[in-house]
């Protein structure tokens, strides 16, 4: 995370921003800002982009907040990760070759998601629908995804804080860096 911050690229931003939402790259990389209510905290990602095809809100943590104001400092358009053309969203393969660029040859960008799954199983004790929601995953149940029509938001608003709070860097300078192979 320092090191993505040291960056002043809208891929280092989207990467990021991925981190802190536990979020698919194309839910990122199609956001626009007419989605985000900075003031309220909330990302609405419309059915369309989503893999489910339901509509899904994202709690943005103080750092997601961060990502996304100094991001409208610089402001060209309707995309939130604008591509080299303000008209057109960022690629996918722009975040690839970002890592990349920072050394990470074996790290995907969608390998976030699953560290942000097993951080939540292996050092939290957020229930497992929480950090299911949080990922923006079907209920495979279907007795009970006919029952459950709530989306646990303010209790995933505490997740993702906790998971910024996890992902910001220690103010000792020094940044571990991910193991070889490490996704």
């Amino acid at each position: 995370m320092a090191k993505l911050r040291d960056g002043q690229s809208i891929a280092g931003r989207a990467i990021e921003f991925i981190i802190l939402t536990a979020s698919r790259t194309g839910e990122v990389i199609g956001a626009r800002w007419s989605e985000v209510d900075l003031d309220k905290a909330v990302w609405e990602v419309p059915a369309e982009r989503m893999k489910g095809g339901r509509p899904h809100r994202v709690p943005l943590s103080d750092g997601a907040k961060r990502v996304l104001q100094i991001l409208g400092h610089h402001r060209r358009g309707e995309y939130v990760f604008p591509g080299v053309r303000a008209d057109r969203a960022l690629s996918a393969s722009a975040m690839a070759k970002h890592l990349r660029r920072m050394g990470y040859d074996s790290v995907t960008v969608h390998g976030f998601r699953s560290t942000f799954r097993d951080w939540a199983s292996e050092t939290t004790s957020f229930p497992h629908e929480i950090c299911e929601m949080a990922l923006a995953h079907a209920i495979e149940n279907k007795a009970e995804a006919a029952y459950r029509r709530g989306d646990l938001f303010e209790k995933r608003r505490k997740l993702m804080a906790a998971w910024a709070s996890y992902c910001e860097p220690k103010a000792t300078g020094k940044v571990i860096p991910l193991a070889k192979g490490a996704s």
